[in-house]
């Protein structure tokens, strides 16, 4: 069995460059993620977690460092190779959804589909099963001003596993949510991570970051604490269905 990590970052710095002045939004950060962890990245506002998550999901480049997906390294990737990973390897969920308004659900979810050319009637079938898994299997045709925030967060969900990625990346992901909805959607990727994905999610919500089993705390660029968590919030042994 591979017991190497899926995820690892050695010494990654970002510098963003503002007129003449220079802000490093990542300050030398190392951490190392195994295959089926559930790792909440937590920190106020400006402490590097956005930064660490757009990173890792390579919607970017460090300005220096090693950061290794998959035992291959991300700095020798080409562009076309970068979009491939993004696009199978990662799945993203955003605080703010990023659905395409004219589009039904099922075609939202299908999208990423289309982008690595799977035929139409295997994309349409896959984006049913994910929004069936998520509960919206009776929402499929509906476009995302036709449903409430949870429901279309819960699309977005459903987009972000059409692909079945090893890795899902949550920025925010019950940021515009109200506290029922939110506790519905930890739900969903407690089953995510039950199932064997990796999870990783960006928060500044203590009461969300304890559904996480690893808590890794930035503060100015750098790591605070990456500590595990003893004291887990599950759902498992709740009978409420998604």
């Amino acid at each position: 069995m591979n017991n190497n990590p899926i995820i690892s970052t050695t010494d990654i710095r970002k510098i963003y460059t503002m007129g003449s002045t220079e802000v490093k939004a990542l300050n030398g950060v190392s951490i190392s993620i195994k295959k089926n962890e559930y790792v909440a990245l937590m920190g106020p506002s400006g402490s590097g977690k956005s930064t660490l998550m757009n990173l890792l999901g390579c919607l970017d480049t460090p300005t220096s460092g090693e950061y290794e997906l998959n035992e291959n390294f991300v700095s020798d990737m080409t562009d076309s190779e970068l979009a491939e990973v993004r696009n199978k390897e990662i799945g993203f969920v955003f605080q703010t959804f990023n659905l395409m308004p004219r589009m039904s659900a099922l075609d939202n979810v299908a999208l990423p589909l289309v982008y690595n050319g799977t035929k139409k009637s295997l994309r349409e079938e896959k984006a049913e099963e994910v929004l069936d898994l998520v509960g919206l299997g009776d929402r499929i045709d509906h476009k995302p001003n036709e449903l409430s925030g949870g429901q279309r967060q819960r699309v977005a969900i459903a987009r972000a596993l059409v692909n079945n990625p090893s890795i899902i990346l949550a920025d925010e992901p019950t940021g515009n949510l109200d506290t029922k909805t939110s506790v519905e959607i930890m739900q969903i990727f407690e089953k995510i991570h039950a199932a064997g994905n990796t999870v990783i999610l960006v928060t500044h919500e203590p009461d969300i970051s304890e559904h996480a089993h690893r808590i890794i705390r930035l503060r100015d660029g750098i790591i605070e604490s990456d500590l595990k968590n003893d004291k887990i919030v599950s759902f498992a042994d709740r009978k409420h269905e998604i």
